[in-house]
This record gives C-alpha cells, structure tokens and sequence, in this order.
C-alpha cells in the first residue's frame, strides 16, 4: 500500500496533474466533498415559442447547482531558458568582430610568350616569336628582319643565340610563374649574353620583349631607351604588326637614321 507522499511522487513522475479515486484510499488525505458530486449533465434546451398577448407565469426559484468540480493542479518546476548577455563584450572580441575579412589579392595569371635571342654585328636582337616556333629562312617575318638589317647597315644573315625563351618555363609546379618572374628571367638572360660579349644597341622587337627586357610599353615604339645593365636599347613594333600595318615602316625608318651612326663606327 501507498501512503500519501509517495502516491503524489507516483502521480508527478507519471506528469498527472489532475486525478480522483474511485474509492477511499488507505492512508490518503481527506477528500473534499465537492470533488465527490457528479458532474451535471448539459442538455441542449428548445428554442423559446413566444405567444403573442398571453400572461407569462412567475419564473420558479431554480434549485441551487452542483459545485463544479475542482482539479487539483501540481507545481511543475520553472526552467530559466537563457538568453543573450546585455553585458559588454571584452575589448579583443569586439577588435576581431570588427576586424574587416581580409581579401586576398588575386594572382596574375603567367604571361605566354616566345622570344628568340639573334646577333648581327654588333647588335643583339631580341624578336618576338609570334607562333613561338623559331625562325625559318622563308618566314615572311624572317625575310622583313633580314631587310631591315640591310637597311640599317648591319649583316643580313643574323646569328641564332640559343634555344627561344618561352613563358611560362612550366607547365605544372610551384615555381612563381607571374610577370615579375618572367621579367627577371629575361633581363638576367640578357645580362649574361652582353657579359659574355657586349653590344651596341639592343634591338627589342616586339611588345613583349619590351615589357620583360625594358620594363615599358607600345607608347615607347621607335624610342631610344637607356636600360639598367644593358645599356642603349632599341624599341620597335613586332614583325608581324609592321606586315599588317606598313604604316608604320616610315617611322622605323626615321628612327633607324638617328641610331645608325651608333653601330657603323663600330662595325667600320
């Protein structure tokens, strides 16, 4: 048998929270006796018929209702659902919330090119390779450089000084492949050449034998440029770009006569 205190621990841990026996219980609590008295039953009442000029009779004293049974409730503990501190943040929370994200600069993909080192006479040429593949003696391009060399004094046969350079040097790796590296590449392979037998005028032929060897532009085009190492340069348009556009040969050619004197005395 149960006595009160563990009845109501039974009837909390099964979460009842109202109950009433059917018969007396042993060691229980009284009852109270509204708790006992049958609950009414609720009928649906018919709609009133009013007659008309008729007397209505004195309404009877109803008799007193039944109390409404009472439920008993249970007590359930109060759970404290916590919620956002209005409390200050430390002071290092707050810097790195409010740090921006740091963005990574993109990386420059690597410059593709294809130049091939040449000497006549005097001067080194550095010409742009535009299908990358090295010269051939009936190449259009080939036979315009040969008739430049012509024009300018120089032997019309040029010597082929090595492998082309091509960029990038790696298909696949970890090597830094970028422009300055391409740049770097370049000017130390020329430092090397006019270390092992100097020139007089550097000949950059073509936009990327411009970028990579003198650090500039197409705006430099017909130009005398004095390059760190390398001495007196000079920039011109691609062979190709002169076939396409043979505008531009009259301006070649008057920057060639104010340089020409540079390598005749040396050659005479």
């Amino acid at each position: 048998m149960l006595n009160e205190p563990r009845r109501r621990a039974y009837l909390t841990a099964m979460q009842v929270v109202s109950w009433l026996p059917r018969t007396e219980l042993p060691f229980a609590a009284p009852s109270r006796p509204e708790l006992l008295a049958p609950v009414p039953q609720v009928v649906d009442a018919p709609a009133p018929v009013i007659q008309a000029d008729v007397p209505r009779a004195p309404d009877r004293e109803s008799p007193p209702a039944a109390p409404t049974p009472v439920a008993r409730t249970v007590e359930r503990p109060k759970i404290d659902i916590p919620r956002p501190s209005s409390a200050p943040k430390p002071k290092a929370v707050q810097e790195e919330e409010a740090a921006p994200a740091v963005v990574k600069a993109p990386v420059a993909p690597p410059p593709r090119f294809a130049l091939q080192l040449l000497r006549a006479g005097s001067c080194l040429l550095l010409v742009e390779l535009v299908t990358g593949e090295p010269f051939q003696s009936r190449d259009p391009s080939y036979l315009l450089l040969k008739d430049m060399l012509r024009a300018a004094g120089l032997p019309d046969s040029p010597q082929i000084i090595g492998e082309p350079v091509r960029w990038p040097l790696l298909v696949r790796g970890q090597m830094d492949q970028g422009p300055e590296a391409a740049r770097d590449f370049v000017q130390g392979f020329l430092y090397a050449r006019v270390e092992e037998q100097p020139c007089t005028c550097l000949w950059l032929i073509g936009l990327p034998a411009l970028r990579f060897a003198a650090e500039t532009d197409a705006e430099s085009y017909n130009l005398e440029l004095q390059v760190d190492g390398l001495g007196l340069a000079w920039a011109l348009p691609g062979l190709e770009l002169l076939m396409d556009e043979p505008q531009r040969k009259a301006e070649v050619w008057r920057s060639m006569r104010q340089l020409m004197g540079r390598w005749k005395i040396v050659d005479e």
